[in-house]
């Protein structure tokens, strides 16, 4: 049971804190300017949930290598992943995806769900949580709960830009979050590198 809740706040904490500042985040606020906020909610939390099974399917490959194989390849996927976390704070790109008319588009609830489930199913090809995902899985061995912490991060960061909607960009600075995940990505990177030259 311990094994299984280190694994599951592990894989919320860092899946949160990555995913809040992400253009996922954005994406999901620009959504919801345009859509009712319940499809949208909908659409995106079952793009997190099938790119989930996706990471945790990955990462249960993964435990079939050997441990320093798998040391090594979880130590390359959070290094990737502090490359582009750490790429984007310390980048000067002040895209605020602004979308907002003011109104919601009058579709039916399945066209936007459909298209919110596109756009964030899109957007999380490669992303840094896909990779932490991926790589705690490995680390942890306990898919059920990586990938259920995962989820229910990401689920949390979207009810977050659909109920606050787009005044949530005034109040957290996106680099600076960026920038502190990009370091723990890095830490990460360390550690299953020191496991892989020292196992």
């Amino acid at each position: 049971m311990g094994n299984w809740l280190l694994a599951f706040v592990s894989a919320f904490g860092l899946v949160f804190l990555v995913e809040l500042p992400d253009k996922t985040l954005v994406a999901t606020l620009v959504l919801t300017t345009r859509y009712r906020a319940l499809p949208v909610f909908v659409g995106v939390v079952a793009a997190f949930a099938v790119q989930c099974v996706i990471a945790v399917l990955f990462g249960s490959v993964l435990t079939l290598l050997p441990d320093r194989a798998v040391a090594g390849v979880v130590a390359l996927l959070f290094a990737i992943g502090a490359f582009f976390l750490l790429r984007e704070g310390f980048g000067n790109d002040d895209d605020d995806g602004d979308g907002e008319n003011g109104r919601h588009l009058t579709v039916s609830f399945a066209r936007a769900a459909l298209t919110s489930f596109g756009v964030l199913f899109a957007a999380e090809w490669g992303d840094a949580s896909q990779l932490a995902t991926a790589g705690l899985t490995a680390r942890y061995g306990n898919p059920i709960a990586v990938g259920l912490g995962a989820w229910v991060a990401l689920a949390t960061v979207a009810g977050i830009a659909v109920l606050i909607g787009q005044r949530i960009r005034d109040r957290i600075k996106p680099h600076l979050v960026q920038r502190v995940g990009g370091f723990v990505f890095a830490a990460f990177a360390l550690i299953a590198l020191w496991e892989a030259i020292s196992g």
